[in-house]
């Protein structure tokens, strides 16, 4: 369990209503909330501007659900930056008592807070995943950069549970080149499932 302090604030960087483009949960509406804050720092990260954790508003997290719940979907996804350098519990808490589902998305490399109702593990190679994140994800997310990324994918999903789902995702700048290879990989490794940016399809945030 992690030893950061409870806090009823958190930095957001942005938080809106939309439809989940990713993942097993893809096409259903989901309001997200990025917070600010990252220390893994990907060279292809589409939101640079989410890295630095003091560039970002304090929000009450009251305030934070509240906003969530003016809209029908009850479904909240906390993503990042690195949601996990920050103590998740009370957001988590108030998200529940508000009667959302709680979703994150994380690298995985900083200790685990909050009650998921779903985790999502997208492992960078800036720094790794710790032991515990990789074992509670429901979901395993690897982006596919090159072609060495699937060994590595590989490493990944061993250190993942039995009931971990399995999803290879091409970078989008590489979208072109590398989704003919992931088919070609999950008809050979059919424990594999294919994860797009639907959202960058249909230009929704």
């Amino acid at each position: 369990m992690t030893t950061l302090q409870l806090t009823d604030t958190l930095p957001v960087m942005e938080d809106f209503y939309t439809l989940q483009g990713e993942g097993m949960y893809q096409g259903q509406a989901a309001y997200f909330i990025r917070l600010g804050g990252c220390d893994v720092g990907c060279h292809w990260c589409d939101v640079k501007e989410s890295w630095d954790e003091n560039k970002h508003p304090q929000v009450a997290i009251t305030d934070l659900v509240a906003k969530a719940a003016a809209f029908p979907g009850r479904l909240a996804v906390i993503t990042g930056g690195e949601p996990l350098l920050h103590n998740l519990d009370v957001l988590c808490t108030t998200l529940h008592a508000a009667g959302f589902r709680t979703h994150m998305e994380t690298s995985g490399s900083s200790p685990l807070s909050g009650d998921w109702d779903w985790i999502t593990l997208s492992p960078k190679k800036f720094k790794a995943p710790l032991p515990a994140v990789s074992a509670a994800a429901h979901e395993l997310k690897v982006v596919i950069f090159n072609k060495a990324d699937f060994a590595w994918a590989e490493e990944h999903a061993a250190l993942a549970g039995h009931h971990c789902k399995l999803y290879l995702q091409p970078e989008w700048s590489k979208a072109d080149a590398m989704t003919p290879l992931i088919v070609d990989y999950i008809k050979a490794h059919p424990q594999w499932q294919l994860s797009l940016q639907t959202h960058k399809y249909i230009n929704v945030p």
